[in-house]
């Protein structure tokens, strides 16, 4: 029952992370100038306008019951560059907007958890106008939600085609190079497969394990650090 409550929590907040993330895309679009994705309804915290359901739903369920890394993808956020109006800055800013957003979720939710344990830990406060059951079941999430937007946000920026991340490549390439990047995007999912399953199986090397382990983790404890500095 508690291995079901805590996949529930996590699915949760992985689909509040990626609608978050992806309305951030549309909107920062739309004031860089493309309406395109507004126009189709995208800056929406509405989870039926991003959830794709082989890459929100089917996808990370496969990757559960395979033991390995869990991520998921929601329907692209349409963008047309050309009505952008610095293309080359802009599809960066449109691309950091994402990652962005998971962080701004990721400290929110530190900041809720603080004022939930100061409200607990007062004296005779938590039993009657909060359960304690109730209590630990927002604890858990909200460390949940900072969890999942802390590895949706680095996770998206690594520099690797189709992530976030690559976006940053987009400021140095130009001619052949900038459209064999392009091309490359159209086999993401193969190198995002390699990078996560087949290279750790075969030579024992955890890439995403390392990074996060100087990114989500620390970040992490510091939003922990700056909750408990509430109470």
């Amino acid at each position: 029952m508690d291995r079901l409550f805590s996949i529930l929590l996590s699915a949760l907040a992985v689909i509040i992370g990626i609608v978050v993330h992806e309305s951030a895309h549309a909107l920062a679009a739309y004031v860089l100038g493309d309406s395109t994705a507004r126009s189709r309804g995208r800056i929406s915290l509405n989870p039926l306008a991003h959830i794709d359901p082989f890459g929100t739903v089917l996808l990370p369920l496969l990757m559960v019951l395979a033991g390995g890394p869990v991520f998921a993808y929601a329907k692209p956020v349409p963008v047309y560059l050309g009505n952008l109006k610095n293309p080359k800055r802009d599809e960066v800013l449109v691309a950091l907007a994402g990652p962005l957003s998971n962080i701004l979720v990721a400290f929110v939710a530190a900041l809720v958890y603080g004022v939930l344990l100061s409200v607990v830990l007062v004296p005779g406060l938590s039993a009657g106008a909060l359960s304690l059951g109730f209590a630990n079941g927002v604890a858990s999430f909200l460390v949940t939600l900072m969890s999942v937007n802390l590895s949706l946000a680095f996770f998206n920026l690594i520099p690797l085609p189709p992530l976030d991340g690559s976006s940053i490549l987009v400021l140095f390439l130009k001619g052949e190079a900038l459209r064999t990047y392009y091309e490359i995007q159209r086999y993401s999912m193969p190198i995002l497969i390699i990078v996560l399953y087949l290279l750790p199986s075969i030579t024992g090397i955890d890439l995403i394990g390392w990074y996060f382990d100087f990114t989500v983790y620390p970040l992490m404890n510091a939003l922990l650090s700056l909750a408990y500095g509430l109470i």
